[in-house]
């Protein structure tokens, strides 16, 4: 990750973090103590992905197919050169269903990172206890499985879906709360590592930054 321009973060809250030490092996957030730094947003594009999936040790999801006239915005990351990427969120934007554009990112990550809460807008580091415990309210497809995802109550500036994957969690954030009809529309997930491990080729579409990833991952002011 030498290409870093900028300093790294708290994933759960933006906070600047202090590096390993003689003591530590971890970044600490002066708030939430040992975190995997979140590494500054990265623009959508095959530098991106080439820098990215290389390194990755979680999927990097993207619907696929993409629902229609949705093109990849930005890329996401938490991890530094010890520990290889341990989480990672793909932005998408595309027509809202109800008009006007619509935005979505889309997240995996180890348990405890805590990236899909906060563009989720939830205080701990995962869905919390029980938000499984009904019948799950969608289900998509990867390599012949099916992946559940429940529905969570964040309120009405975005949806949320989550669930667990390959170990990991899983999280489809949407912008806002109406673009969440979406769902209906992705049926599928692809890794996109699959490029990397020479799998069927995928070629995502690339649009403008997302608003929305680079909104809801800004770094936090020290004074607040």
């Amino acid at each position: 990750m030498s290409s870093m321009k900028s300093e790294p973060t708290c994933p759960r809250c933006g906070r600047a973090v202090q590096p390993p030490g003689l003591w530590t092996s971890a970044w600490q957030c002066d708030v939430h103590g040992p975190v995997v730094p979140l590494q500054p947003v990265r623009a959508p594009g095959t530098a991106a992905l080439e820098v990215l999936l290389p390194q990755a040790h979680v999927p990097v999801w993207i619907p696929w197919p993409l629902p229609t006239n949705w093109v990849v915005t930005g890329f996401a990351e938490c991890g530094d050169e010890r520990s290889g990427v341990l989480a990672t969120a793909v932005a998408l934007s595309g027509p809202d269903p109800l008009g006007g554009v619509g935005e979505a990112v889309i997240v995996a990550e180890d348990p405890g990172v805590g990236l899909g809460a906060r563009l989720a807008g939830l205080e701990g580091p995962d869905p919390g206890d029980g938000f499984d415990s009904s019948a799950a309210d969608a289900k998509v497809r990867f390599d012949g499985h099916e992946i559940a995802l429940w529905n969570l109550d964040v309120g009405r500036d975005r949806a949320v879906y989550t669930g667990e994957a390959l170990a990991h969690w899983v999280w489809l954030v949407f912008a806002a709360a109406d673009t969440g009809m979406l769902m209906c529309e992705i049926n599928a997930l692809r890794d996109l590592r699959d490029i990397r491990d020479g799998g069927v080729a995928l070629e995502p579409p690339f649009g403008a930054p997302s608003p929305f990833l680079v909104r809801s991952l800004a770094p936090r002011d020290e004074t607040d």
